[in-house]
């Protein structure tokens, strides 16, 4: 007897609330199984909702405790890290590959996917140069894996994955590839990310009148792989990570740090960069949560008081908070900052915005010290912002060094966010099955479960 087949696609940022009349593919999937909302944990960020999926535990025992933290014996900060060996936990593959030797699992662009205990693998990977440049390239496994998708399809449009031009492109070609890949490796379990919804909602908030044409695109791009998906006799589960609210308070908490004297910077030429292992406090922000790490002890119950005292910051979590909400892990901060409603943290420290680092106007993930969401605007200062990238472009190819400043660094035009715990279940992440699922309340920990319940029947 052979074994089920599944795919597991996580559309980003969908809620129970955007299902209506722009989504009559999930819909269709809905009726034919049912939808719910999805019981998230804390922190709603896209790296540990995915480890609850994929493990069945929460931050304080996978230590995906967001999309970035302090790495404390470098004194440096890291975001969007790739590594599976940094989710501390065995993934759902890893007990199915131990009760099925021969079960096949294919992970397409969901977060630390590279060296995982998959069969195939396809993530975003630049090449960084030493002159500063970089390539723009995938990763994949076996080896050669998405080049020969991309000779079927075309080149994956790495500038829709993120950035001022982040759209539907990149769900399309993801759709596109998966459907690929299924053909090619036959796998029981696919996983597949489209993050088009996560870009929309941030940039303009769920309520703007251009949010049903981004759920038209997407439930089209959602429709076409679930079609296909179920042409071939998969099962169908959609999940998504977390909902987006309406925001429109940034609080610039290291600016908040840096005025008590607990922030320290290395002056580099006219800019300023966060000397995080000399600071005697300083936050990792990360959409609505923020970790705080204090590296004298004693100063601890002094910061707690500060950020409590700030308007926009709902919890200041010490370590009894942490243990209660179940990020007690040792990379999390010393303190846990949440935002209020409508609100959310900027990585901004500096307090004179010409003192801004030169990575500060630039799309660059890994250098900041936080999650910058202003990343997917140009500078709406810029005049011609056209002939601006033209220009840059042009030296570049003359082999000249260039800097691509264009990003604002007006937190004002955020009005969209996500991490703090939702009050109403209806605006954070869902859950759609088909009929091979169980209709309940689901918490996100609990798809580990659904997923290995549906493999231990066979066909």
């Amino acid at each position: 007897m052979s074994l089920k087949k599944l795919i597991v696609i996580d559309i980003v940022g969908l809620s129970p609330s955007l299902l209506g009349e722009h989504t009559p593919n999930l819909n269709a999937l809905a009726q034919q199984g049912f939808s719910r909302p999805l019981h998230g944990s804390f922190p709603g960020l896209t790296t540990s909702a995915q480890s609850n999926i994929l493990t069945g535990k929460t931050p304080k025992d996978h230590g995906v405790v967001g999309n970035g933290w302090y790495f404390r014996e470098l004194a440096e900060v890291a975001f969007w890290k790739q590594s599976n060996a940094l989710v501390e936990s065995d993934k759902v593959w890893d007990v199915l590959k131990r009760q099925h030797p021969e079960f096949r699992v294919s992970k397409l662009f969901w977060w630390y996917n590279m060296y995982a205990n998959v069969d195939a693998s396809i993530t975003p990977r630049p090449h960084y140069l030493a002159d500063g440049g970089k390539i723009f390239d995938l990763y994949s496994s076996p080896k050669g894996l998405h080049q020969g998708i991309e000779e079927k399809i075309g080149t994956f449009p790495f500038f829709s994955f993120w950035g001022p031009k982040a759209g539907i492109p990149a769900s399309r070609w993801i759709v596109s590839a998966a459907i690929e890949e299924m053909q090619i490796n036959r796998p029981h379990l696919q996983l597949v990310y489209l993050p088009h919804l996560d870009y929309c909602l941030q940039k303009f908030g769920p309520d703007d009148a251009s949010i049903p044409e981004e759920l038209k695109a997407i439930d089209a791009e959602a429709g076409r792989l679930i079609d296909f998906a179920r042409s071939q006799n998969y099962g169908v589960l959609v999940v998504s990570e977390y909902g987006i609210e309406a925001v429109d308070t940034p609080v610039h908490i290291n600016r908040i740090l840096r005025e008590q004297g607990w922030i320290e910077v290395r002056e580099t030429g006219n800019f300023e960069n966060l000397d995080a292992g000399a600071s005697t406090a300083f936050a990792v922000a990360d959409h609505q949560i923020a970790h705080v790490y204090v590296n004298q002890p004693e100063k601890v119950q002094d910061v707690a008081a500060c950020l409590r005292r700030t308007e926009g910051i709902a919890h200041v979590l010490d370590e009894h908070g942490k243990r209660e909400w179940g990020i007690d892990h040792h990379r999390a901060g010393d303190l846990v900052a949440i935002a209020a409603p409508g609100a959310w943290f900027t990585y901004y420290y500096w307090l004179d915005d010409a003192r801004a680092p030169d990575f500060a106007r630039t799309v660059d993930i890994h250098r900041k010290p936080g999650y910058d969401p202003c990343e997917m605007f140009i500078d709406p200062g810029i005049r011609f912002p056209t002939l601006k990238v033209a220009s840059k472009l042009a030296r570049k190819k003359a082999g000249m060094r260039m800097l691509m400043d264009l990003i604002p660094i007006d937190a004002s035009l955020i009005k969209g966010s996500h991490g703090r715990l939702f009050e109403d279940p209806e605006t954070g992440p869902i859950i759609i099955a088909d009929e091979h699922f169980t209709p309940g309340q689901y918490h996100n920990t609990d798809v580990f479960e659904l997923i290995l319940s549906y493999f231990k029947r066979t066909d």
